[in-house]
């Protein structure tokens, strides 16, 4: 682990943050979607949780282990020179040692910010006790001290994703945890699962805090977005999604049609040589 280059590259992404342009972040999943994303002149990549335990075999949902997913981060992160951040889900445990030990093998991978989510797994409780996350978020921001790099953490509450309690009291819900987070040391919080441009004005007007929203169709656009003040957004799995989704379609062809017009669009191979070289 590079402290000083990664120390550097933390920094400027904590000042992607900070505007004047908001922070887009197609969410990529391995060396090859990394380095094309970053051929397309992004400034900083996220990666993808579900995305990479897709690509690994796995279901979304902590299935898959910290060393497995950390070990997607690294060749990612060897692969581009800009800041990566990672999304590690819930921190691959129920305790804020866990989540510590997530934010070092962040560092270790090479990755200078983490996405940690509230969600349990627990139909009957699907959102951690906030007293529990709060004390994760200050173990993250302790590895973060020690270790002289400033880890970006973006506090994610899943309470619009999973339709956590009643709807009529979730915006209070949310707004409680993400100031939760906010106070015990998050950089930019994170709620996905909404599509409503009056609710996420009220986000940014309530919380005055960087805020990250998960887009895909039905979102607002970008530019109106920015223009709500909203810091961050991010693509999630979509984005691996979609290229199964052109994988179906390639499929699809060979075998009704037997031509190959929907591979038409690859890149060749000399150009993948030559971003992975």
């Amino acid at each position: 682990m590079n402290t000083s280059k990664l120390k550097e590259k933390a920094a400027a992404f904590a000042a992607m943050h900070h505007g004047p342009k908001i922070l887009l972040l197609p969410n990529v999943w391995d060396a090859a979607s990394a380095a094309i994303v970053r051929q397309a002149g992004f400034g900083a990549l996220a990666t993808s949780s579900a995305g990479i335990a897709f690509s690994l075999g796995y279901p979304d949902g902590q299935r898959i282990s910290r060393e497995e997913m950390l070990a997607a981060v690294a060749r990612i992160a060897n692969c581009v020179d800009i800041p990566v951040t990672a999304d590690v889900e819930a921190g691959y445990g129920p305790r804020p040692e866990d989540a510590a030990e997530t934010a070092r093998s962040v560092l270790e991978a090479g990755g200078v910010g983490m996405n940690l989510e509230d969600a349990t797994g627990d139909v009957a409780n699907p959102l951690e006790d906030l007293q529990v996350q709060e004390e994760k978020i200050r173990a993250v921001r302790e590895v973060a001290v020690r270790s002289g790099v400033p880890v970006v953490l973006n506090a994610r509450t899943d309470a619009y994703l999973l339709q956590a309690g009643e709807s009529e009291k979730r915006y209070d819900l949310a707004l409680k945890r993400l100031s939760a987070f906010r106070d015990a040391g998050a950089d930019c919080l994170f709620v996905p699962g909404l599509n409503d441009v009056e609710t996420i004005q009220r986000f940014v007007r309530d919380l005055k805090f960087p805020l990250n929203i998960l887009v895909g169709p039905g979102s607002p656009p970008i530019a109106e977005l920015e223009k709500m003040g909203v810091a961050r957004v991010s693509l999630g799995s979509g984005v691996m999604r979609a290229t199964l989704g052109h994988l179906q379609r390639i499929a699809a062809e060979v075998k009704t049609a037997g031509t190959y017009k929907t591979l038409e669009e690859a890149p060749s191979f000399a150009e993948m040589n030559r971003l992975l070289s």
